[in-house]
């Protein structure tokens, strides 16, 4: 019987195979069912005629039937390890959050797990929404993380969601696509899953991938719209936060104020500021006393950012970096350069935020470690000279992150080892990267595919960063 169960499984998924089906009805035939055996007999037709008109060795029909049986057992042995897998996270979760009930499953008196359904419906869970009743003392408070869209980043993401006592009530996480080693962060991430608590401290997970759930997700409108501001937010507060410990990195202490990392050139270590800086300066600036510098800061793609959803659909963030916190991209901004397919990656981590497209001087264009050592707006004394509107100098030498008058050379080894960007792409690195990033050059360590958002980081720049001091003579 089990031959038949792997053979009928088999011809469901190959229909048109004339072969299994009249091996089916052998099976059939072979054990009385011959109702059940004539229908395969018809399905496999011209096969059925010439099988048992011929004179085929038992063997070979064996060996045949043998092989599409295995098959059938692999791919239903495949299954079952991804759904044992599954449940093993599941179990793991549950481990990590005691009081964390997950969809499906209740607890009794006893504080044993009660399944509400058997392990084999493990492939399509239903998440449970919360009742009135458990969700209505539960503030309005919102968190948004992102991590990639692979089940072990989303799996870490989850745990570590769940692992903090103090997380909000409700969790949103997006999803990042993996490129090699590298998370991609664009505009308008798709939500991944949510997480809420209610007052009872159960746990409720609803995916939003239909694919993943095997469901049809609610409604994400709201959600999609708050998680835009979101990501807004963070990009600015990933400036700050690297300006903040770029300063504090150089002069030994953190900032006392905003105007400190505005100051005019040569002090300037950013640009201009916006309003969000203004009113999370004083909580990074505290989290920083909290997060001492490392030599190789670690990515944390795990860590979320609190926020209130207010009624016109708004994020407000709140105070999580009060706590100590940083924000969302905890590593400093970085610069990565490689020469083998011309293009300039903005990093936190192992989370790529940009990847321009650069021209570069081929073997003059130096590899290595750098920072960037002077920010000067309209290096030439004007915007259209051959070093264009923004340059960043590198480790006090004579190459430099610079505009072009010469925009057909980007993608290109025309430069005498600096490297170019056109105009609105460095104008939008000078804002975001303080003075102090970190710069490596090297070959074959970022993807090909360019990030350029529709809607760029805000640019605008005081006109105290010009130096009409001095004549740059970058090898340009």
């Amino acid at each position: 019987m089990k031959n038949s169960q792997h053979l009928k499984a088999y011809v469901q998924m190959h229909p048109d195979n004339k072969m299994a089906w009249y091996l089916l009805g052998k099976e059939y035939y072979k054990n009385g069912q011959h109702g059940k055996a004539n229908y395969c007999f018809n399905q496999a037709g011209e096969v059925y005629e010439a099988f048992e008109h011929s004179k085929v060795p038992a063997e070979m029909l064996r060996e045949y039937e043998e092989g599409l049986i295995r098959e059938n057992r692999q791919r239903h042995e495949s299954r079952l390890r991804l759904r044992r897998g599954l449940l093993a996270l599941l179990l793991l979760l549950l481990m990590l959050i005691p009081s964390a009930v997950a969809p499906g499953v209740n607890l009794d008196e006893s504080g044993a797990s009660v399944p509400e359904a058997a392990a084999g419906d493990l492939e399509e869970p239903v998440a449970a929404k919360p009742t009135e009743e458990e969700a209505s003392p539960v503030p309005a408070v919102l968190a948004f993380t992102a991590a990639g869209e692979d089940a072990a980043s989303a799996g870490q993401a989850l745990a570590a969601a769940l692992k903090n006592r103090e997380a909000p009530s409700k969790t949103a996480m997006l999803a990042m696509k993996k490129s090699g080693r590298w998370l991609i962060w664009k505009k308008n991430l798709p939500l991944a899953a949510v997480i809420e608590k209610s007052a009872n401290g159960k746990v409720v997970y609803q995916s939003y991938d239909p694919a993943a759930c095997a469901c049809e997700p609610p409604e994400a409108g709201g959600l999609k719209k708050q998680a835009q501001i979101w990501q807004g937010k963070q990009e600015e507060l990933a400036a700050l936060w690297s300006a903040i410990r770029s300063y504090n990195s150089s002069k030994g202490k953190p900032p006392e104020s905003l105007k400190e990392l505005t100051r005019p050139f040569p002090e300037n270590v950013m640009g201009k500021t916006t309003p969000l800086m203004k009113q999370e300066f004083a909580a990074l600036r505290a989290a920083l006393a909290l997060q001492p510098l490392q030599a190789s800061p670690q990515p944390s793609p795990a860590v979320t950012t609190e926020g209130t959803a207010a009624g016109n659909g708004t994020v407000e963030d709140t105070a999580n970096r009060s706590k100590g916190q940083p924000p969302f991209f905890s590593s400093p901004l970085a610069i990565i350069v490689d020469k083998q397919n011309h293009r300039l990656a903005v990093t936190s981590g192992n989370i790529i935020l940009r990847n321009y497209a650069v021209g570069l001087g081929g073997e003059k264009t130096p590899e290595g470690e750098f920072v960037i050592s002077d920010k000067v707006v309209n290096p030439n004394g004007h915007d259209n000279g051959e070093f264009g509107s923004r340059g960043m100098q590198l480790s006090d030498t004579n190459y430099a992150i610079h505009g072009t008058n010469e925009p057909d050379s980007i993608g290109k080894d025309e430069s005498l080892g600096c490297i170019r960007m056109k105009r609105e792409d460095v104008e939008e690195l000078f804002a975001m990267v303080p003075m102090g990033t970190k710069v490596q050059i090297s070959k074959g360590v970022l993807p090909d595919e360019l990030l350029l958002p529709d809607e760029r980081y805000p640019s605008g720049t005081p006109l105290d960063q010009t130096n009409p001091n001095k004549v740059y003579h970058w090898l340009n």
